[in-house]
């Protein structure tokens, strides 16, 4: 896949969580592996009924690093998690986007160190959203097309 099909700002990851965002909300009207293979197990083209979500790692600029983000429930102020899986819930034309953090619900370690260490195989919408700027990532994996709502 190349970088979007249906979008061009001239930010690669930029265009693909674009793209991402729409195939999500083709499923449901909510806030091998590639990423043009999640997006089409996620449409169903590749029988991916019920799935809702591409799981993403973002890259950080500069030294390449998983992009680690944080964030709190409304509820428990004080009870900080941390993910580097991300649900895409929006971009903008100014390539900012809205990132809501997968975590395993069953998974007691806050601030995880890396994300192989963090992935349990059964990551879940959190309900915690980040605002982050895509121009500060080089590059996005994506991961296979899971359920994470319910």
């Amino acid at each position: 896949m190349s970088c979007g099909k249906k979008f061009d700002s001239g930010n690669c990851v930029c265009d693909i969580l674009r793209e991402i965002v729409d195939a999500q909300n083709d499923v449901i009207a909510d806030c091998n592996t590639s990423c043009e293979q999640s997006i089409n197990d996620l449409l169903g083209d590749t029988g991916g009924n019920g799935r809702d979500t591409v799981p993403v790692l973002l890259y950080c600029k500069g030294n390449c690093k998983p992009f680690k983000g944080f964030g709190a429930r409304r509820d428990a102020i004080n009870d900080v998690l941390a993910s580097f899986y991300f649900r895409v819930k929006d971009v903008d034309d100014e390539c900012c986007a809205t990132l809501e953090l997968l975590r395993d619900p069953n998974d007691n370690c806050d601030d995880p160190e890396s994300p192989v260490k963090q992935f349990t195989g059964n990551l879940r919408a959190t309900g915690i959203c980040i605002s982050v700027d895509l121009e500060c990532f080089c590059h996005v994996t994506c991961l296979p097309a899971i359920t994470a709502l319910s």
